[in-house]
């Protein structure tokens, strides 16, 4: 019997320390610094497609082609690693993979700063890019700009309170809510998204010297590991 209840308590064991993190983080590497972002459960197309692409090194070596001091800065075009387009100049942001990531929007979803986006073309469904997304840079909103966006860009769609309070202290991009799928945020070092914000451009928001990219899945460890330091592990 004794035997019995040490065998299972080693399953359990075991068991317990088999258990999945709670959340999954990726890291993106660049030459102004790195930032670990955490993907968001509630959006699982953009989460599962994220991981495939990055698991397979799609991201490696592709610009952060667009960025745009205070609101955002922008990657993920595979042309970007074309040593014909990616000369200082050339157009970027065309590039795909060949297929959408239907949207998934949540009202607790939203731009606030460090926050990860799809990007996307014009399309009804407001599909997303399979591939492109966006770091939210963002700035701080006083309540009368927030509430001049509500009456204008918003048309009228209320900013739930909390949001608005993250909005007014923390900072982000409100007008974006609900029209691009946010997918996940940064849990540490946002300074390399202001760096990279910050950098000289050319008239369509290039950065005058590349800014390449390297993505990693981080492992099941250090994801829990992270869940833990985050108080998310419950």
């Amino acid at each position: 019997m004794k035997r019995l209840f040490t065998l299972a308590f080693i399953l359990l064991t075991a068991a317990a320390f088999a258990k999945p993190p709670k959340n999954q983080y990726v890291k993106i590497s660049t030459a102004y610094g790195e930032v670990i972002i955490r993907l968001y459960n509630e959006t699982p197309q953009h989460r599962d497609n994220f991981i495939k692409l990055a698991k397979k090194g799609f991201y490696n070596g592709t610009l952060f082609h667009r960025v745009i001091q205070n609101f955002m800065i922008r990657g993920g075009d595979p042309d970007s690693r074309d040593t014909s387009k990616n000369k200082a100049g050339a157009e970027l942001g065309n590039g795909d993979v060949g297929y959408t990531v239907p949207s998934e929007f949540y009202e607790s979803l939203f731009h606030k700063r460090g926050a990860l986006a799809a990007a996307r073309d014009d399309n009804p469904a407001k599909a997303s890019s399979g591939c492109q997304f966006y770091i939210v840079e963002g700035k701080r909103f006083t309540d009368e700009e927030l509430d001049k966006l509500i009456k204008g860009r918003l048309k009228g769609r209320e900013i739930p309170a909390a949001q608005r309070e993250i909005y007014k202290s923390v900072g982000g991009t409100p007008h974006l809510d609900q029209n691009y799928t946010v997918y996940g945020e940064v849990v540490t070092s946002i300074d390399m998204v202001d760096r990279i914000a910050a950098v000289k451009k050319d008239e369509h928001d290039r950065p005058l010297e590349n800014v390449p990219m390297t993505v990693t899945v981080l492992s099941k460890g250090e994801c829990k590991d992270l869940d833990k330091l985050l108080g998310l592990d419950k």
